[in-house]
């Protein structure tokens, strides 16, 4: 069963910002999310119950509710930026 895609506020206005080129890329890569969270390359993150996936430069952070389906993008941006 797919989980549920949600996109914080924040991450849909750091997505504006980003380089039109690879806006298709990541609107795949958090797609493909709903059918596997846990993809090749994920990695979980220190202090905090999220994980990251990258995109090149790009990195999206986001969190798993396994229990009820849901995963919740919380941050997309530039790797120099998206962990500040």
């Amino acid at each position: 069963m797919p989980y549920k895609i949600y996109i914080e506020n924040y991450a849909l206005k750091q997505l504006k910002q980003i380089n039109k080129d690879v806006i298709p890329k990541i609107k795949e890569t958090i797609t493909a999310l709903s059918v596997n969270p846990r993809p090749y390359g994920y990695i979980k993150l220190k202090g905090i119950e999220a994980y990251r996936v990258r995109i090149g430069d790009y990195r999206i952070i986001y969190e798993i509710e396994d229990d009820i389906l849901i995963i919740k993008v919380i941050a997309i941006s530039h790797r120099k930026d998206v962990y500040n």
